[in-house]
């Protein structure tokens, strides 16, 4: 056979194996994207700017509260960050729960607790500007992740890190 019909025969191929592969990410996409429903909690500040922190000068945090908006329970699955430089801690009952921070690094545990109507709870977030180094100088944008079922609540911050 000749050789210039073999390599159009595999670069048809290969070039419908991308094509299906970019179609079913797209579809995996789509599919993840619309299990993210607004949450059934509540945060009076859904974000926080720190402003101008320094890194020599150590961590910063912030709390969040949240609360339960509607008349059923509501159960808090997971608290994740979107950083390691950003651990989370939330404080619900008189307990502490956490440090929690981004998944794949490490231990996540479940939360699993559940919040009664009309119930608050404080999200301390604590971020620490030297954990990039010198390469975290600059304008940062984090968040806290909290999954109740299919929703999830976001809480952000922001700061601009100098030496």
């Amino acid at each position: 056979m000749n050789k210039k019909i073999i390599i159009g025969l595999v670069l048809i191929v290969l070039g419908g194996l991308f094509w299906l592969g970019q179609v079913q990410q797209k579809n995996n996409n789509s599919a993840s994207s619309s299990n993210n429903q607004p949450s059934l909690l509540a945060s009076i500040e859904s974000s926080f700017d720190f402003g101008n922190i320094s890194m020599s000068a150590g961590d910063v945090s912030h709390v969040f509260k949240i609360k339960n908006t509607t008349d059923q329970l509501i159960t808090i699955d997971k608290i994740y960050t979107s950083c390691m430089c950003t651990t989370a801690t939330i404080m619900l009952a008189g307990n502490k729960y956490g440090p929690y921070t981004m998944p794949g690094h490490g231990f996540m545990p479940r939360l699993n607790k559940t919040l009664t109507p009309s119930e608050e709870a404080d999200i301390e977030v604590i971020f620490d500007p030297a954990a990039h180094g010198p390469a975290g100088i600059g304008r940062i944008n984090r968040t806290v992740y909290i999954e109740n079922g299919p929703t999830v609540l976001e809480l952000s911050f922001t700061a601009t890190v100098t030496p």
